[in-house]
């Protein structure tokens, strides 16, 4: 029996500092960089998606970020397939893969031995859901049931929104979390062993970075980049399309004159906060992942230093356990 490689993941909510982090673990684990974001996948989409600089792209390389056209649908299926083949490629040159990002969905697709996009099973899968939606007062029920299985999706679709309700059930059923699979324990680990450590600040100072990020952005042309976006022929409306990110779809509303700038840049900042305290609770849910908070070290150097230290003996402990465990094999 082989051991499967390792590959380490870094979480945690927007804004929170994986950035800088990443960029630090990679130069000294010998890594390379695989975004887990659904929105850095996009070309064009720079400022409101918070991407690497290409002078950080140029000291570390970084995969999965500008691998889809704003114009087209990007799902969790197409990121599993493609993020593979990056890990893929990083493992030939002996290097470590480091995912990072605030996806969780996206975590889960690469983790867990999930079969994304296969099509037996969706017809029945719709069938009932359209069946359950007919009873009275079906589309509580289905939300009801999507809340138990998907907390994060659940909480930013009304009831009343019966069809993105019905399509989330539907992806998490096919995803692998279908009714054998319930519990956790479901789960089946998949081709590699992830690593997961998550970087976590108190509420307020998140949110402090959150505000002054935004800040940034609209001084580095956020809204222009919308609007070249929108003269490109990007859909604005478009169901789960690039437009419907956060930052980017308040900008559409006021440069169509619906809400001010002012009131725009109110509630980017307000998603966004709604968003990280989302990510927070889907990462919170995952007891495999391993917490750093600043406040509980010195320095961010201190910080980085301990977490490096960390990542460096999970991996030695995971090798020398597969080591044995692979001995007694022979």
């Amino acid at each position: 029996r082989m051991a499967k490689p390792i590959i380490v993941a870094l979480v945690g909510p927007t804004g929170v500092g994986k950035t800088r982090t990443s960029l630090f673990l990679a130069k000294e684990l010998n890594g390379e960089i695989v975004s887990m974001d659904s929105m850095q996948v996009y070309r064009n989409m720079n400022i409101g998606t918070a991407k690497s600089t290409l002078e950080e792209r140029a000291v570390v390389p970084h995969h999965m970020i500008d691998v889809a056209d704003p114009h087209e649908r990007f799902t969790t299926a197409d990121y599993q397939k493609m993020a593979f083949q990056s890990i893929q490629s990083i493992l030939s040159y002996g290097r470590l893969p480091l995912l990072v990002g605030g996806t969780g969905l996206y975590l889960d697709a690469i983790r867990y031995d999930m079969r994304l996009g296969e099509s037996k099973a969706d017809d029945e899968i719709r069938e009932k859901l359209r069946n359950i939606a007919q009873q009275p007062d079906g589309q509580n029920i289905l939300h009801a049931m999507l809340e138990k299985v998907d907390p994060e999706t659940a909480d930013k679709l009304h009831p009343n929104d019966i069809r993105r309700v019905m399509r989330a059930l539907e992806i998490y059923e096919i995803s692998g979390k279908t009714k054998s699979q319930q519990a956790d324990s479901g789960k089946k680990e998949g081709r590699y062993h992830v690593l997961v450590y998550g970087l976590s600040l108190p509420r307020e100072m998140m949110y402090a970075r959150i505000n002054a990020r935004l800040d940034e952005m609209m001084q580095a042309g956020l809204v222009e980049e919308v609007k070249t976006l929108l003269d490109s022929g990007v859909e604005p409306a478009q169901e789960g399309g690039a437009m419907q990110a956060i930052g980017y779809k308040e900008i559409v509303s006021a440069l169509r004159g619906e809400i001010t700038l002012e009131r725009a840049v109110e509630l980017i900042k307000q998603n966004s906060r709604r968003y990280a305290k989302r990510q927070w609770t889907w990462f919170r849910h995952d007891l495999s992942t391993r917490w750093f908070d600043y406040t509980e070290y010195p320095s961010r150097d201190a910080l980085e230093q301990a977490l490096l230290q960390q990542i460096k003996e999970d991996i030695r402990q995971y090798q020398k356990h597969e080591g044995t465990e692979s001995e007694k094999g022979t």
